[in-house]
């Protein structure tokens, strides 16, 4: 199957006019496009702009082996790539034109909590600002209604922006950098960096084992640990810190929440719980967890909301000079920096 998106699908169809075309109604309603997919043999040419009827059939007929053609530039994505971007990216398959590039870098990171830690910390150590009232830079406009989603960040200082984006875990990441570089030479637009934020709890050698396998499909030079893809740099931000806690709390592999328990050591919040951590450690016959005791001292701050809201008013309490130091001693702070376009 080929699905043609895109305005100048005319000159497309002329190279494969031998083939039967089918030009689905605009108007229908979701019942009659199902109708219309289950109807499908799988060897149709379809043209269409409903972003609906694409879901459908990219569910239906997934596969590598199936096609979408973005006429504008003649490229293609697999149906396997569009449903990727379209699941875990919001992302206009119809495409479209783009005005003036801004300087835009992308941060993937693991999950929500993640997203949240990032965005705070940009702010708070590196200036940046919410974006709301400087909208959407025409670089990521593909990508609009993306970023009116809880835990989808865009911030902005002064001209440059930084997108920041979960993905399900460490797979997660690594499959939205190859997505969205695939995106990029299909729809014609480019971004200044991706960070990549990805916890190195299998060990940094498998990471950037995935790292260089996922851009192994593309054309890429590297430039100590970072990469280039076309005008792009690709930056591995590996989080590896492990902090010194009390006996009582298990330390189990890297991860953002390391950053967290440093800035409520550093605030004293947990010199204010210890106690309460020997207590429930006796109590439960075995070490706490890091995210048990991030929520005990969201119960000392008398803190009722969400992890992600705890983690973003911490971090903006938390003075410039102590952030930057966590940082800095967790190893990303230059990392950080350097997503920055």
């Amino acid at each position: 199957m080929i699905i043609i998106t895109g305005t100048k699908y005319e000159a497309v169809l002329e190279e494969v006019n031998h083939r039967k075309i089918l030009f689905p109604e605009y108007g229908k309603n979701r019942a009659l496009l199902k109708e219309f997919v289950r109807s499908l043999k799988g060897d149709e040419i379809i043209v269409t702009a409903s972003l609906e009827l694409m879901d459908l059939l990219l569910m239906n007929f997934r596969g590598n082996e199936n096609l979408v053609v973005y006429s504008n530039t003649g490229e293609a994505l697999t149906f396997n790539e569009a449903y990727g971007l379209r699941k875990y990216l919001d992302f206009d398959l119809r495409g479209g034109k783009s005005g003036e590039s801004s300087k835009v870098s992308v941060l993937f990171v693991e999950g929500k909590t993640d997203s949240k830690f990032f965005k705070a910390a940009y702010k708070k150590v590196f200036g940046f600002k919410e974006s709301r009232s400087k909208g959407i830079p025409e670089n990521l406009k593909l990508m609009e209604r993306l970023f009116e989603r809880d835990n989808y960040e865009l911030i902005v200082k002064d001209d440059s922006y930084i997108a920041i984006i979960p993905s399900e875990g460490n797979s997660g990441v690594i499959r939205n950098l190859g997505n969205f570089l695939r995106a990029m030479e299909v729809f014609a637009f480019m971004v200044n960096k991706i960070g990549l934020a990805i916890d190195i709890d299998d060990g940094r050698e498998h990471v950037m084992e995935s790292i260089t396998g996922k851009l192994s499909l593309f054309k890429y030079k590297k430039s100590g640990d970072r990469f280039i893809v076309g005008d792009t740099t690709i930056i591995p931000l590996l989080i590896g810190a492990k902090i010194e806690l009390n006996p009582c709390v298990e330390w189990q592999k890297p991860a953002v929440e390391d950053f967290m328990l440093a800035v409520l050591q550093a605030d004293g919040t947990l010199e204010k719980i210890e106690r309460a951590i020997n207590i429930l450690c006796i109590d439960l016959k075995r070490k706490l967890k890091p995210k048990e005791v991030i929520y005990l001292a969201m119960a000392a701050k008398k803190f009722w909301g969400n992890l992600e809201g705890f983690y973003e008013m911490m971090i903006m309490r938390t003075p410039r000079w102590k952030m930057e130091r966590i940082l800095k001693k967790g190893g990303i702070y230059d990392k950080m920096r350097e997503v920055v376009p």
